[in-house]
């Protein structure tokens, strides 16, 4: 178990708050957050890996502690939340390296891979989509945002982002919910409560219709590139299916697919399990 590093770096103009560990000249992974969490969401992760890679684990714009700028002087759009990222890895000097990605960092982390194939050494998905089959009834509501983007429909989601909603987002499928810690949810409750955050968090919603869109595209990628794959998933996820997780290997036959008994955020429970998994997968 090695020391964690907190940083703050500039690129071009904006603040990344982000997370290091392990051997600068060890194998690098690159560690992606979801909706609405950040880095902290790897906090048991990263000791378990630490050993066995250069690990960078960044908040996303608008996310955790790095910047979040006005929606005038930033749109909040995926295309742009990645560019950052993007630059982000060349500003460190991550110039190969293997990604891990978890909801929202799954079309963030599919981008760079779109835009730079030879740099993506290997991809880790836990609950992170690229198939339609993938996306539960869950998201109903965001879908009827995109189809009418009318004030009424942008104010229904407002309910996502409650603290109780937070709250159900760790806990929903876990079959012991006092095993996830409270640490989590209340952190990123904190976070979507600092003034605009909801109006930034409505954007993406209404947004994620182009990461959709993009699906084609990843799958493209898949089938033509052929990365090293794995997929992590929580079971219970009552947003991204287990056939979402499956599908990947109708592009990628050689990926390798694992089931969880949790939910969506799989690393509150069985951060150790998926530790060792991306261990010995990485490895071979």
């Amino acid at each position: 178990m090695s020391n964690i590093a907190h940083r703050h770096i500039d690129v071009d103009g904006f603040n990344v708050f982000y997370r290091e560990a392990g051997p600068a000249d060890a194998p690098k992974l690159l560690l992606l957050h979801g909706f609405p969490s950040s880095s902290h969401m790897f906090r048991d992760l990263i000791p378990h890996l630490s050993a066995h890679f250069h690990i960078v684990a960044p908040d996303l714009p608008g996310f955790g502690l790095s910047d979040m700028p006005s929606r005038d002087a930033f749109p909040y759009t995926f295309d742009n939340i990645a560019n950052v990222i993007d630059r982000f890895t060349e500003v460190i000097g991550f110039d190969r390296y293997a990604v891990y990605v978890f909801d929202y960092g799954a079309p963030t982390g599919f981008r760079l891979a779109l835009k730079h194939p030879e740099r993506i050494a290997a991809i880790v998905s836990q609950n992170g989509n690229a198939y339609e089959e993938g996306l539960s009834d869950g998201w109903n509501p965001i879908r009827a945002y995109w189809q009418a983007p009318t004030q009424t429909n942008r104010d229904a989601l407002r309910a996502l982002l409650t603290k109780d909603a937070t709250r159900w987002q760790y806990t929903h499928g876990v079959p012991d919910a006092s095993a996830v810690s409270p640490d989590g949810y209340s952190l990123d409750d904190y976070y979507l409560n600092r003034p605009g955050a909801h109006e930034v968090q409505l954007d993406l919603f209404g947004d994620y219709r182009n990461n959709v869109a993009l699906y084609p595209a990843f799958q493209t990628y898949f089938r033509e590139h052929r990365p090293k794959f794995l997929a992590v998933w929580g079971r219970h996820d009552p947003f991204f299916l287990p056939p979402g997780a499956e599908a990947f290997k109708r592009d990628i036959p050689d990926a390798e697919v694992r089931f969880f008994d949790t939910g969506h955020f799989a690393l509150e429970t069985h951060a150790a399990e998926i530790a060792a998994a991306i261990i010995d997968f990485l490895a071979r």
